[in-house]
């Protein structure tokens, strides 16, 4: 098998050794729940509530807040107007690392105007906080009599938990942290860790099977009927009905996309088409999404009635006429089917939608994020490059979202994330993203792409930590380039290697893919909209993961159109036929005598193997066996990764990139998509030239029987009864051995002309000369 040319060391996949592992100890405990991340220290500060706070106002009210000091860093809560007994509920984490104080400082505050006055106080030595591990349930809470400036006790109390934890603690996705002291209190919720999880999606199925009594205005005229469905902004349309009549029928299946919940009904029109553009809508019906059945297998669903109804205006008021039209159709929800809102080939899910029919899992996926290094400035602030970091995971219906790192180009996330597995072919994405929207970032902002990480857990051995630093590559109009690099530690525990080998027999997708299969057009367009209801769904999260970083990860785009990715998918294939090519480079050598020990061999080989035609399968499938043994010693030991020499992001053409991250429709000039489409033009010549020459082959052998040339026929069929009588008389093992003697025979016995087959096969007639 050819070896693919190596990568350069910059854009190659890098082994590390980060200080992880469950063998940290904290305290008399064992730290266990981040094993896959290095452990970061934290002091964590929760501050509950206060009661009888003094007013400080002309007026005697008082409206509190509550300031979180730590050396140079400072964490404050949102005030309250004109309340005594304030509540908070906010968490403030300091990471250890950059502490430099030996005291903390927690204030509760008047604010004013002009100066916030000091209510109160209480103060803490840093080296007297308690540690808390995980699982220790949460320190409890504890009332604090406030303090002056001066030590003096001050009215009122204060309620607040002070502990030293790590990253497992439950406090630190919602914490306010000192690494991100710069964001105001409208962007610290665009700046934390959060789990997202995917909208349940269903097809809908509407089959639409007739209609009855319709009124058309023009009642002289054969009806032209067709039923238009919306749902969303979906919207399909039955072919018109070929029974043109007032009881038209169809039998057409339409497809859609939903979510749960159900927020939009199924909005049904039948029209008849009454000129070239202008179509006359006689009946209207809406069907809640909520009452539609649901089906788990192929069995079909009761069919119903509906009633049309139609809207017409009577002295200028719109009024609704119920009348006896009705339309027949059979809807339902398919729960037997895995609705794909991913590209195929980097799916990772792919159970059914109803969960009835999931199988147990079979694994548990475990993923820590540890860090970035190198990332390149993404963005300006005060006349300077930043990048604000965070990453997204993705695996099934779960999505992660690391905290963000606010201006660091060596960010240190050390979050770990766990996924129950169900197939162990299916592949977790890992994208790196610049927040643009944690200082007040304009609407139209848009986060950019650092990179994108792919691993496909079937190339993972089990209960093995895999710890490697991944290049982060983004494909721009100028060429590929390398944003950073992101580390990251993966395990794949294996629950039941039976159960997990026995996956390998089973269908890829659920079985109604099979049974009640989906056309390729109708599952790209179900795809395009699932990708968006998802995308839709996930922006109007608390923080959003916004719709780029969303259609990043789910590679919207993939289906469009590349001359890179074209070249790319070729040599694909030339890599696929490059073994058969090299065995048939090896057979014309051994033909050829050019090694006289090894044809003299393969001689003897083939003599025993035709006596003994009992041999040839047990021999096959050995030689099979012991290639695979010999290749273990050269198995990948590390997952794979992004691969430019392969995506032929190095080489391509700046015009061909230029031509990728063009908008659909075009936005270039006029002069360049000529080009363009003078290229395509010259491509599809040499496509078609070679289409043209296959179908001629398969012609050629068409007329072999056909008399399409009665001489060529005739000489075939004579020798086809020739043939038939000397293999009926003549034992195989003579037969099989003759024609092996004779395709190995010396070079000395061979002459350079094709054979007589050959030319017999090229002289037959093809349909060619009847193209115009």
């Amino acid at each position: 098998m050819q070896k693919p040319p190596p990568q350069s060391v910059d854009f190659a996949l890098k082994q590390t050794s980060p200080n992880i592992g469950a063998g940290a100890v904290t305290g008399d405990k064992l730290s266990c729940t981040y094993d896959l991340v290095e452990q970061m220290q934290y002091l964590y500060v929760r501050v509950v509530k206060a009661k009888d706070l003094p007013g400080k106002d002309v007026t005697g009210s008082c409206d509190p807040y509550v300031e979180v000091k730590l050396g140079n860093y400072k964490g404050v809560t949102k005030h309250f107007e004109k309340k005594s007994n304030p509540e908070w509920n906010q968490v403030f984490g300091f990471s250890k690392e950059r502490i430099q104080a030996s005291i903390l400082e927690v204030f509760v505050k008047d604010k004013d105007v002009v100066v916030d006055d000091l209510i109160g106080r209480v103060v803490f030595d840093v080296n007297e906080i308690p540690k808390r591990v995980p699982p220790d349930s949460p320190l409890a809470p504890q009332w604090y009599r406030l303090e002056d400036r001066k030590g003096n006790k001050a009215k009122g109390e204060f309620m607040l938990a002070v502990w030293m934890g790590t990253q497992a603690d439950e406090a630190f996705p919602d914490a306010w942290h000192s690494d991100a002291a710069s964001v105001g209190p409208d962007g610290v919720s665009n700046i934390r860790s959060k789990v997202y999880l995917s909208p349940k999606l269903w097809y809908v199925r509407v089959n639409v099977i007739e209609a009855q009594d319709l009124v058309p205005s023009d009642k002289g005229r054969f009806p032209e009927v067709f039923v238009k469905a919306v749902l969303g902004n979906q919207a399909l349309r039955t072919r018109i009905s070929p029974s043109k009549t007032i009881n038209p029928m169809w039998n057409e299946d339409l497809m859609f996309v939903v979510a749960e919940p159900f927020e939009e009904p199924l909005f049904l029109s039948v029209e008849d088409r009454v000129g070239s553009n202008k179509d006359e809508t006689l009946g209207n019906c809406v069907i809640p999404l909520q009452v539609v059945q649901r089906r788990l297998d192929h069995k079909p669903v009761n069919s119903r009635w509906h009633n049309l109804e139609k809207h017409v205006i009577v002295d200028g008021e719109k009024k609704e006429m119920k009348f006896a039209s009705r339309i027949h159709l059979r809807t339902c929800l398919e729960g037997g089917y895995h609705v794909l809102d991913e590209s195929t080939h980097c799916s990772s899910d792919l159970r059914p939608t109803a969960k009835q029919l999931w199988r147990p899992n079979i694994g548990i996926l475990e993923l820590g994020i540890i860090s970035a290094h190198g990332l390149l400035p993404m963005k300006t602030k005060e006349g300077r490059g930043t990048t604000d970091a965070y990453c997204v995971a993705k695996y099934g219906q779960k999505w992660i979202r690391t905290r963000t790192i606010v201006d660091n180009f060596m960010p240190r996330w050390n979050e770990q994330y766990t996924w129950e597995v169900f197939d162990p072919c299916t592949v977790i994405t890992i994208g790196v993203f610049d927040n643009s929207h944690i200082h007040g970032g304009a609407g139209g902002a848009k986060d950019a792409r650092i990179g994108k990480v792919r691993i496909r857990l079937s190339t993972l051995e089990a209960d093995r930590v895999y710890t490697h630093s991944y290049p982060l590559l983004v494909l721009h109009s100028s060429g590929v380039k390398k944003t950073g690099e992101v580390q990251l530690a993966v395990r794949f525990t294996c629950s039941t290697l039976i159960n997990m080998l026995h996956m390998y027999s089973h269908p890829l997708l659920p079985k109604m893919h099979y049974i009640h299969p989906l056309s390729v057009i109708q599952l790209d367009s179900l795809r395009h909209q699932a990708m968006q209801i998802v995308s839709v769904r996930l922006s109007r999260a608390e923080p959003p993961l916004r719709k780029e970083v969303v259609e990043y990860m789910l590679d919207v785009d993939s289906h469009m159109w590349s001359m890179r990715r074209s070249k790319a998918n070729f040599f694909r294939i030339m890599g696929v036929l490059s073994g058969l090519i090299a065995v048939g480079k090896w057979f014309d050598q051994i033909c050829n005598w050019r090694n006289p020990i090894t044809t003299i061999l393969i001689h003897i080989l083939f003599i025993i193997l035709v006596l003994y035609p009992e041999l040839i399968l047990p021999t096959v499938f050995l030689y099979l066996f012991l290639i695979g043994i010999w290749n273990y010693r050269w198995r990948p030991l590390h997952p794979p990764h992004m691969d430019t020499h392969l995506s032929h992001a190095n080489a391509a053409h700046p015009d061909e990139l230029d031509e990728e991250f063009d908008t659909f429709p075009t936005s270039r000039p006029s002069d360049i998509v000529r080009m363009r489409y003078d290229r395509l033009r010259s491509i599809g010549g040499r496509v078609q030239t070679v289409i043209g020459d296959l179908a001629t082959q398969g012609e050629r052998l068409q007329s072999l029987l056909s008399w399409r040339d009665p001489r060529a026929t005739t000489l075939f069929v004579t020798f086809c009864l020739i043939a038939a009588i000397v293999l009926y008389v003549t034992p195989f093992q003579v037969v099989a051995l003759l024609i092996g003697l004779y395709a190995l025979r010396h070079p000395r016995f061979r002459h350079k002309l094709p054979s007589v087959p050959l030319n017999f096969f090229r002289r037959l007639p093809a349909r060619s000369d009847s193209m115009l």
